[in-house]
């Protein structure tokens, strides 16, 4: 398997549907895919060397912040490989979007973290069904107040 030439493992990476983002140690945005593009609005030529939150809510700015900044101390993630992390986003309209992602501490040759790579995918629509499908069962709950 150690035979594939990296351009096409990059050109998987550029061309993914789903967002492929890489920040450096001090948190500004490195790599942006065309799948961050589309999940999120903004090109890369536009984040590039940006922090990455404008697309996080000013309320879990803080909290991002405090674990973005344990992990790369720590030279460690508290997330591993089996954990996929909902949050909301925003997008470049100032529109807010539901994502999952996973998330991938990388190291320098002397193994120090330097990087942080995140994949991920917009499930506005698939959570907006889940709502749906929750209230339509609360309804028909035997016991339930039906509004007529």
């Amino acid at each position: 398997m150690g035979d594939l030439d990296p351009e096409v493992i990059l050109a998987l990476a550029a061309r993914a549907p789903d967002g492929l983002v890489i920040v450096d140690r001090e948190g500004l945005i490195r790599y942006w895919n065309r799948g961050a593009e589309r999940i999120f609005g903004f090109s890369a030529a536009e984040v590039a060397g940006r922090e990455l939150d404008l697309i996080i809510p000013e309320k879990h700015r803080q909290r991002h912040s405090d674990g973005f900044a344990a992990a790369m101390a720590a030279g460690a993630s508290k997330y591993g490989d089996n954990d996929l992390l909902a949050v909301p986003a925003l997008t470049a309209d100032g529109s807010t979007i539901s994502i999952e992602f996973s998330v991938v501490l990388l190291t320098d040759s002397d193994g120090n973290a330097s990087h942080v790579g995140a994949v991920i995918r917009d499930v506005t629509a698939r959570r907006a069904q889940e709502k749906e499908v929750r209230r339509r069962l609360l309804e028909a709950t035997p016991g339930h107040a039906a509004s007529s």
